[in-house]
């Protein structure tokens, strides 16, 4: 691996969040020797004049996704390649067999679970023969699900308090814009359910992407889509009500996978649910059965009955992929999320972690950028597991200690 020509090849710079990608890395990529890479020279080259002075020698690489050669010869040059083309399950497994091959290591942001699952199906045996790492969902979606987790399990391990048992994400303030990217993979997700009953019956399953379901504990209902009044999840949010996260049901699947692939470091009585705070107004409780029901619709009965739509007519009505939100929203952005746990010894606790910058777009190029980073250049602190695997499970005490640097703020707290 050291004698590879890149440390970093991301694929996809000319696309709206590959953009962003391709800026955050060259203010923070230091020495890192990058190389952008998509379909069009001519694109890159432009993408690449914009870029500042460190990063007018980046070479660029011509590679499409709809050519498998062009992916292998350009895993094959590289430690890492981080990848923004989505929809992933459109687009994205060839990347995902070349850099399982090549023994190179992947980053994505891919919120796809059933995409997910069939890149653990297809290709986890050769990436761990291979040595590579391929770590899905290095975004918004899910690097603060499972880091916070995360932290909470190194400060309870640390105090020998014990195992974390219930354990709840609420996003407590968040302000951001929608891309034509994202909406492009939750219709190729719908367009999934719509017509494939064994998708659907994984997506209710909570653990969709264990590595072994069988060993899996028996814990009852961990439901996606519910409203509760905050003060069920812990006593700090009492006169809160909370409701239906939408990125809820892939963010835990990829928290309970971190778990099983840490030899289920968080505890057998581990249980993990997320939701979205909406206040604590005379509203709020309408607000919060509004917002899950909608998402229970969506996930429902849309996606049922999705692929009797004409979708001609969705994709007139939804932003167009390469689309995103101006830069003026991008920069006033921001989340604040509390993850809430209770351990095995009755010790309470909460780790909040926060970003400005809008979470789909300028926090999550910000994470990706950061995933990538420490899969390149920090590689004596990464985990010893290969195969696929989550943001935690591949570099999460790397991670740790990369984030607070990029502005991202990751505390924990013990709980009267």
């Amino acid at each position: 691996m050291t004698q590879r020509e890149f440390d970093l090849v991301l694929y996809g710079a000319t696309g709206f969040v590959g953009k962003l990608t391709a800026e955050y890395l060259a203010r923070a990529g230091g020495p890192a020797r990058i190389a952008l890479a998509g379909r069009s020279e001519e694109r890159l080259r432009a993408i690449r004049d914009g870029l500042g002075p460190g990063a007018q020698s980046w070479p660029l690489l011509t590679a499409d996704a709809t050519d498998p050669a062009s992916l292998d010869a350009m895993a094959a040059r590289t430690q890492v390649v981080v990848t923004t083309v989505g929809p992933y399950a459109r687009y994205g497994m060839p990347l995902v067999a070349a850099c399982a091959a090549a023994g190179t290591d992947y980053a994505d942001l891919t919120g796809e679970t059933t995409f997910i699952r069939d890149s653990i199906d297809l290709y986890h045996k050769q990436a761990v023969d291979t040595g590579a790492r391929i770590v899905h969902s290095c975004g918004f979606d899910s690097v603060p699900s499972d880091l916070t987790v995360y932290a909470l399990h190194r400060r309870a391990t640390a105090d020998d308090a014990g195992q974390l048992c219930d354990t709840n994400l609420v996003v407590r303030t968040f302000a951001g814009g929608v891309s034509g990217g994202t909406v492009a993979s939750m219709l190729e997700l719908l367009d999934t359910l719509s017509s494939d009953p064994e998708a659907r019956a994984l997506m209710n399953d909570p653990y969709t992407l264990s590595p072994d379901r069988a060993a899996e504990p028996e814990l009852g209902a961990q439901p996606d889509v519910r409203w509760r009044r905050g003060g069920e999840i812990a006593p700090e949010l009492a006169g809160y009500w909370t409701g239906a996260f939408a990125m809820a049901a892939p963010n835990s699947r990829i928290v309970r996978r971190s778990n099983a692939l840490l030899d289920y470091a968080y505890g057998r009585r581990f249980e993990y649910a997320e939701q979205m705070s909406v206040g604590r107004s005379v509203v709020a409780p309408l607000a919060a059965a509004a917002m899950t029901g909608s998402n229970a619709f969506t996930l429902g009965v849309g996606g049922r009955y999705f692929n009797r739509l004409p979708r001609r007519l969705v994709e007139r009505l939804v932003p167009k992929p390469g689309t995103g939100p101006s830069e003026r929203t991008r920069e006033r952005g921001h989340y604040c999320i509390e993850t809430y746990t209770t351990t095995t010894s009755g010790a309470r606790y909460v780790a909040t972690i926060a970003q400005q910058g809008d979470p789909g777009y300028k926090a999550t190029a910000v994470l990706l950028g950061e995933c990538g980073l420490a899969l390149a250049t920090d590689r004596d602190a990464l985990s010893e597991l290969r195969g696929v695997l989550t943001p935690v499970a591949a570099m999460g005490d790397a991670l740790m200690t990369r984030l607070p640097a990029a502005g991202v703020t990751l505390e924990t707290a013990a709980l009267g």
